[in-house]
């Protein structure tokens, strides 16, 4: 039985999929390939790698987008993620899809076509640095054949993309949208725009997952809070937990 993982953006609740993946561990799931956007593109990265989740929530605050940014100094006046890759490198030095333990496939979106790809050979950390690129924020990123900016775009929770790979695709989203709203600022006002778009594309997305983990509440947390790393994995851990069981996938029955 070959078992997929796919994981969506989501900023900061991104860390809410290293919750999930420790429950699943201690049910007995073990994967056969990952699927991942931004945020789900680093945490899928890292355990592809071969960390266990514990490590990576150490890694994730390490790697904090705060400390991680810096001024462009370029025509867009953006940000860039320079600190980034060098904590992605620190970590991950091999910088290669062929050396991870689990294969792994990672969605960005080529801006200036309008088109997703999917990056699952040669370097590593720029295909991940592709799929972070958050519009507005961060300066595109380029690459040899492009320029890219957040997978979210077209595909925020690739499950198409590894679904004729493997038996069963569990898919965990973290990018829910709150119910409630206070429009106090232009920064809020454009990351709940942000998330209304790309959820359009995950309501697709889902139907290829056979298990779909969407931990609720989980909105309530700020795309970026990755101040509240601890309490974002404790609360996908335990609503994991909570609501999914052996029982849950039919194959460990």
């Amino acid at each position: 039985m070959k078992i997929g993982l796919t994981l969506s953006g989501g900023g900061a609740r991104g860390v809410a999929h290293i919750g999930v993946i420790k429950a699943l561990e201690e049910l007995g799931l073990e994967f056969s390939i990952i699927s991942g956007t931004s945020a789900g593109s680093i945490i899928g990265a890292m355990y592809a790698y071969g960390y266990k989740p514990l490590h990576i929530l150490e890694i994730i605050k390490e790697i904090s987008i705060f400390k991680s940014v810096r001024p462009a100094w370029n025509w867009s006046g953006l940000l860039t993620m320079d600190g980034m890759k060098d904590l992605l490198f620190k970590y991950m030095p091999n910088n290669s899809f062929e050396k991870l333990k689990i294969p792994l496939t990672i969605a960005a979106t080529e801006i200036r076509i309008g088109e997703i790809r999917y990056f699952n050979e040669g370097e590593l950390i720029p295909a991940i640095m592709a799929s972070c690129t958050i519009p507005a924020v961060f300066s595109p990123m380029v690459l040899k054949d492009g320029l890219y900016v957040d997978g979210g775009v077209f595909d925020n929770l690739p499950a198409k993309v590894i679904r004729g790979k493997c038996d069963f695709v569990i898919g965990s989203h973290c990018n829910q949208i709150p119910r409630e709203f206070d429009p106090k600022n232009m920064k809020v006002v454009i990351e709940r725009t942000l998330l209304m778009a790309i959820n359009a594309n995950t309501q697709i997305s889902r139907n290829y997952c056979d298990v779909f983990i969407e931990p609720t509440g989980l909105g309530k947390y700020g795309s970026f809070e990755i101040g509240k790393a601890q309490e974002i994995f404790d609360f996908a851990y335990a609503y994991t937990k909570e609501n999914f069981q052996r029982n849950s996938f039919s194959f460990l029955v």
